[in-house]
């Protein structure tokens, strides 16, 4: 007997039938908000690692040094108070034994009892007019990364007619900072944008990477559009794994037709 089946709720099982992006049920109302469990874009992911998600390839895009993914999530955000929206997710990962690495009985993470961990998240948004400013955390209490220590995000967004303009830092102890600036111009069916980040390591020698990125994007119709994307990465030496490299380039050009 065969079986196919989706694991809509995981992220980390993606092959075949069971890779997906976003599924999720929840509720959605005017006076308490919203809650939805599933897999989706976190709650950190939306109020603050808004450059790494605009760009179609993303190739050298450094993203938020944050853990939680975007599977097994339990979201809530509130209804808007005069422009403030807050946030929160917290995501229920299973049996954490294979953590286990020296066979001792506890978890290398350092959790002596307990198999399961909850990560979290929490999220402010105040949006009035045309500005937008956001911050938000990540508690980092999954596993696999660097330490526990929490990732704090800001970001702040204008829009100016055609023009929207975005700054954006985050920072986690014993790992980095992360600064993006980004400007987006759409005129007609035109779409382009431009980016530069700088993410500095919290090592001896406060390394640095940086990345120069510009998209243009055209809308065939609605539903289709074309791009082309150019990434120039630079950095100190080293940075990309060859002891005196320090530059790396793409070019991604594209389309996507939805439904």
């Amino acid at each position: 007997m065969n079986y196919y089946g989706l694991a809509a709720d995981d992220k980390d099982r993606e092959s075949g039938l069971e890779d997906v992006d976003e599924a999720y049920i929840g509720v959605k109302g005017d006076s308490f908000g919203q809650v939805w469990v599933g897999s989706d874009d976190s709650t950190y992911e939306s109020a603050i690692d808004r450059i790494a998600n605009f760009y179609e390839f993303a190739a050298y895009n450094f993203g938020g040094g944050y853990e939680t993914g975007e599977g097994d999530l339990v979201q809530y955000k509130t209804p808007s108070f005069g422009g403030l929206t807050l946030g929160a997710a917290v995501q229920i990962n299973g049996d954490l034994d294979n953590l286990d690495a020296d066979d001792d009985g506890v978890n290398d993470l350092g959790d002596k009892g307990d198999k399961k961990s909850y990560p979290y998240q929490l999220a402010a948004t105040y949006a009035v007019d045309n500005v937008e400013v956001a911050v938000a955390m990540d508690s980092n209490d999954g596993a696999g990364g660097p330490n526990n220590e929490n990732t704090y995000g800001l970001r702040a967004t204008v829009g100016l007619d055609a023009l929207s303009l975005t700054g954006q830092y985050q920072t986690r102890k014993d790992v980095g900072d992360r600064y993006g600036v980004h400007a987006v111009y759409a005129v007609g069916p035109n779409q382009f944008a431009a980016t530069y980040e700088l993410d500095v390591a919290d090592d001896s020698g406060d390394t640095e990477r940086s990345t120069i990125t510009l998209q243009a994007l055209h809308n065939v119709s609605h539903h289709m559009y074309v791009y082309v994307e150019g990434y120039l990465g630079n950095g100190d030496d080293g940075v990309y794994g060859v002891a005196d490299e320090s530059e790396r380039s793409a070019l991604a050009v594209g389309g996507v037709y939805y439904f």
